[in-house]
């Protein structure tokens, strides 16, 4: 399979994230219960997000959809999407989305990831200057931001765990959000990661954990990388990164090896594959030229390792292709 982008990936990945938006079960929430009232199916819970096996994989998949009907408008696929956002992304059923936020015990409710990509989907919503879609979803993109603005200030030390948790990664997509919504938001971003990242050096890449798809390390030099600009970057990842150029800590060049597809957690490691080679290729136009060929060639082969199995069993399929839409887009 090749690493670059092309239609007829975009094609795949598209019938794929189709077949799983709205496919309500199997199913894991992310839900308090106050009551036997609040015994409902996911469908009741959440209008809209309810597929793709939880919230947030929901939301990515979304994210996933629109994305690619921007870039791939004369698709079949496109009109399909057009079609199922015409039907789900309505003011009603975002009115829904946002009702749950104000349920007891909400507060963190999908903290920080799905925060994140809600952000990122309605960024990538507005962009489809056709359709109502981004002026829809502000009101729950605006819910979101807010949770953000309250948070930040009191996390007093980041996560840099490789799953849902993990700060950096959440950053750099709300980041992108604010930039182009929020000063305010964006420049307390742009504080705290400096207060939580800045000083870091020598990054051990003590990783990957059993059931991580992110990289902490490659997550935080990517936020930074946004956060700093390049000139200021360079100095911070040679002092994070100093041996990188001999390639080194040799975990961070290593694919992961992915022993169980069919267990949900294990799965997770096809994503750290190609969540590397989102944040390897979004961090090689920073760096000398002989480390930014070590770091691509780097990318293909983490690509090589898991884009062949964005498919085949729903422990993957409900979310992989999200992770390699960032990577091949890159």
């Amino acid at each position: 399979m090749t690493n670059m982008l092309t239609p007829e990936i975009a094609a795949r990945f598209a019938r794929i994230a189709l077949g799983h938006v709205t496919r309500e079960y199997p199913h894991k929430l992310d839900h308090v219960m106050d009551g036997p009232e609040d015994v409902l199916s996911p469908s009741q819970l959440h209008p809209i997000f309810h597929g793709s096996f939880d919230w947030h994989s929901c939301v990515h998949g979304w994210w996933l959809m629109l994305r690619l009907r921007r870039l791939f408008p004369d698709l079949p696929e496109a009109r399909q999407i057009e079609a199922l956002a015409e039907e789900m992304l309505t003011p009603g059923k975002i009115a829904g989305e946002l009702a749950y936020l104000d349920r007891a015990y909400s507060g963190g409710f999908e903290r920080p990831y799905g925060w994140a990509w809600l952000l990122a989907l309605h960024r990538e919503a507005q962009r489809h200057e056709d359709q109502p879609w981004g002026e829809d979803l502000a009101p729950l993109a605006a819910a979101f931001a807010d949770r953000f603005r309250l948070f930040l200030p009191k996390l007093t030390y980041p996560l840099r765990v490789g799953t849902h948790f993990n700060t950096a990664f959440a950053l750099t997509l709300a980041l992108e959000w604010a930039k182009a919504n929020d000063d305010g938001l964006a420049e307390l971003i742009r504080r705290r990661a400096r207060d939580w990242f800045e000083e870091d050096r020598c990054y051990h890449g003590w990783e990957p954990g059993g059931d991580e798809f992110l990289s902490g390390g490659l997550s935080e030099a990517l936020l930074m990388r946004a956060v700093l600009g390049d000139s200021g970057f360079a100095a911070w990842f040679d002092a994070f990164l100093p041996e990188a150029v001999v390639g080194l800590p040799r975990s961070l060049f290593t694919p992961a090896i992915v022993s169980d597809r069919s267990d949900g957690k294990i799965a997770h490691l096809d994503g750290l594959n190609l969540s590397r080679a989102w944040c390897w290729r979004g961090l090689a136009g920073a760096l000398d030229p002989a480390l930014a060929d070590l770091v691509l060639r780097t990318a293909d082969e983490h690509l090589d390792a898991s884009l062949p199995h964005v498919a085949g069993d729903y422990m993957g399929e409900h979310w992989l292709a999200t992770f390699a839409l960032l990577a091949l887009e890159r």
